[in-house]
Order: structure tokens, then sequence, then C-alpha cells
């Protein structure tokens, strides 16, 4: 059995349906979540979880509360053997910002489990952040908005998990996932606009003003990490991974592919 972590989530979801469809027993574990095959449980709370890895031989982590090590502990006391971790590309490239997925990538590491970790650049799912304005007005605001960065479908993200959690020539991998090309705010606001069947109006913020309102949500040195990423990638930030075929045996999906199928958010 897979346990899958973050089940609610845009990766977790499409996870949780494709172990689904291939007839693998799966639990799936969110805070607010309810259901066969589900257990509500929080990663903050890692004694919850022990329910949850009965019976499990491998388990999808998502990086959320503050005790990885004792969710990792837990997990291993129950008869998991094998993680896999959903991290983030700026582990690699920035990691004197992205001190939280370094962290989590440490306890998974010096787990004593077979390991294998997933490093995302951007999700084509943070445009549900322009959903609300898209809906009301059919405008989209983001800073940079000609600087192209290779965001990947969450669907993606799930296959390539969904492979390595049955295989077991993934351990000790670490794996960069990406979309097949990059792609500017700029054209992700057209492709919506284009699946929406309407014109959708795009504003480029300052720097200053995507600054103030992230900062709202997130910490400051995470701020900058992000808007820097945004602004002024790195040569490996902008690369096309192969990473997404070459584990899922699929082709990454295309943002437009992304925005067709998520028009209901934007409508």
């Amino acid at each position: 059995m897979i346990v899958v972590t973050g089940a609610t989530g845009n990766v977790g979801r499409a996870l949780v349906r494709i172990l689904t469809e291939d007839q693998v027993p799966v639990t799936a574990v969110a805070r607010h979540i309810s259901g066969p095959g589900t257990v509500a449980a929080d990663l903050a709370e890692p004694e919850t979880l022990r329910g949850a890895f009965e019976g499990a031989e491998a388990l999808f982590l998502l990086m959320a509360g503050e005790r990885p090590y004792d969710v990792l502990d837990t997990a291993k006391a129950a008869g998991v053997r094998k993680v896999v971790l959903v991290s983030s590309q700026g582990a690699g490239t920035r990691p004197e910002v992205y001190t939280e997925p370094r962290r989590f990538e440490a306890a998974v590491k010096e787990s004593g489990l077979d390991w294998t970790i997933l490093r995302p650049g951007g999700l084509d799912s943070n445009a549900f952040a322009w959903a609300e304005s898209i809906r009301a007005r059919r405008t989209a605001a983001a800073p940079f908005g000609d600087v192209g960065l290779p965001f990947v479908d969450p669907d993606d993200v799930a296959a390539v998990a969904a492979a390595v959690l049955r295989d077991e020539t993934h351990a000790g991998a670490t794996y960069t996932l990406t979309g097949p090309a990059p792609t500017t705010p700029r054209a992700r606001a057209a492709a919506i606009a284009a699946a929406l069947g309407e014109p959708v109006t795009f504003t480029e913020q300052s720097r200053e003003e995507a600054h103030e309102l992230m900062a709202r949500f997130m910490p400051l040195p995470l701020v900058e990490g992000t808007l820097s990423i945004l602004g002024t990638p790195t040569e490996e930030e902008r690369r096309v991974s192969p990473d997404v075929e070459r584990v899922s045996g699929r082709a990454p999906g295309t943002f437009a592919a992304w925005a067709a199928r998520n028009a209901a958010a934007f409508r």
C-alpha cells in the first residue's frame, strides 16, 4: 500500500487518481478529508499519522509541518520502506534561501528509508492565484511579465511520483521536474484567455508591488528568493529537464493544455 500525504492538493489529488486507476492500494491523507481509503491526519502532528501508515510500504511526503524527522520515524516504525519527497527546485539552485526544502531533504536522506526526491520548478497550478481576478474582471497581474520559466503541470509531477513509488530503481535519485518549454506570465495569461475564448488583460506588477503582496503569506527571505527566480533566473532554472519523460514515460504537458483542462476555475 502507498500513503499519499497532501492528498487534496494539486499534486496529491492527481497522484491518488493515478494510483487508483491503476488499481494500486492507496491511503489518501489530508487534514480535512473523508471517505473510503482516506485518513484525516496532520503532518504537523506526526502522532496522528500512525493509523495511516499501518500496512503501508511506501510514502509520498509533502513538505508540511515542522517535524519531518518525527513523521519519518513514525513511518519507519510502522513498516514503511520507501519515501518519495516532493521538494522544490530552489533547494538545488538557491539553497541559502530555500532552507525548509533543504531541511526536509536532509530528514529524508537520514531516515534510513529508501528515498527519492522530486524537485519541481514552478507549478502550472500557481495560476489559480489569478482565478478570482480573471473571473471578476478578466485581468491577471504578475511581475516580470516577459521572463520565461518552464513551469510544470502538477499531473506530470504526480505521474513521476507514481512511477517512482512503484519502482525500486529510483532509490537515492533526485529529479528536477519542468514543463516542455519556458512560458512567461504574459503568455500564461494569454493561454487562459484562449481556453476561455475571451480576452484577459495582463498587467505587469513592479517588483515592489509583488513583494508587498507575497510578504502577506510568505517569509521575507523566501519572498526575495522567489522574486529573484521569477525576475533573474539562473541558466539552470531556465533549463528544460528531461526527467518527467525519462521517469514517467510520457512527455510533459504544456501550460496551454493545463489551462484548457482547468478553464472552469477561471469562468
